[in-house]
């Protein structure tokens, strides 16, 4: 039998007891948890090369270990010579192991690559729970191979909550590890 990953078995074992007496839930059923991780990257030349959508796909396909999804623009709009149901862009949706297995190597593989960095923005919060990063180079993921990168791209990452507010899913995602630039302040005022 398969070994669960390791950032859902701390979840369940140190994360749901720290949020519910940091939150003062009743039940763990309150507790907030990840519920799905979105990759979406844009591939806006693949108007004029159709190319890179499949070379998009491959890459996100071993970033995630999960088959992609080209994502189709809605209508023409003649100042980009873009028509309707053009492929311009691909997007995965990971859930429960994929996506714990792919936040682990976000955390400890792919952030600390980022050239000068300095934490996430805490600010990137939707009101609702929900927390968005943008990557600019896709190349921090060791899985790309970087003699057959044909352009360097960005991608979108979108953490899906069952959080009611912004400040819980803070600290959801804080417990997980993910490394806000404002955290170290606030460890020091605590």
């Amino acid at each position: 039998m398969k070994e669960a990953p390791r950032l859902k078995t701390k979840y369940r074992e140190e994360i749901v007891s720290r949020l519910k007496d940091k939150f003062k839930y009743r039940s763990i059923m309150q507790v907030p948890k990840l519920e799905k991780i979105c990759l979406n990257q844009g591939v806006g030349d693949a108007v004029t090369d159709k190319k890179l959508i499949d070379s998009a796909i491959a890459e996100m396909t071993v970033i995630t270990g999960q088959q992609p999804v080209a994502t189709k623009s809605k209508k023409d709009i003649s100042n980009f010579k873009l028509r309707a149901n053009v492929p311009i862009g691909v997007r995965v949706t990971l859930r429960d192991e994929m996506m714990y297995e792919f936040l682990d190597r976000l955390i400890s593989v792919a952030l600390p690559r980022i050239r000068d960095f300095r934490g996430l923005n805490d600010k990137s919060f939707d009101g609702r729970g929900n927390y968005t990063i943008g990557i600019t180079e896709q190349i921090i993921f060791p899985e790309i191979d970087l003699d057959k990168v044909s352009r360097i791209s960005g991608l979108d990452i979108t953490f899906v909550t069952s959080a009611k507010s912004d400040d819980e899913a803070r600290e959801l995602l804080r417990e997980f590890g993910i490394p806000f630039k404002n955290q170290s302040k606030e460890t020091e005022q605590n």
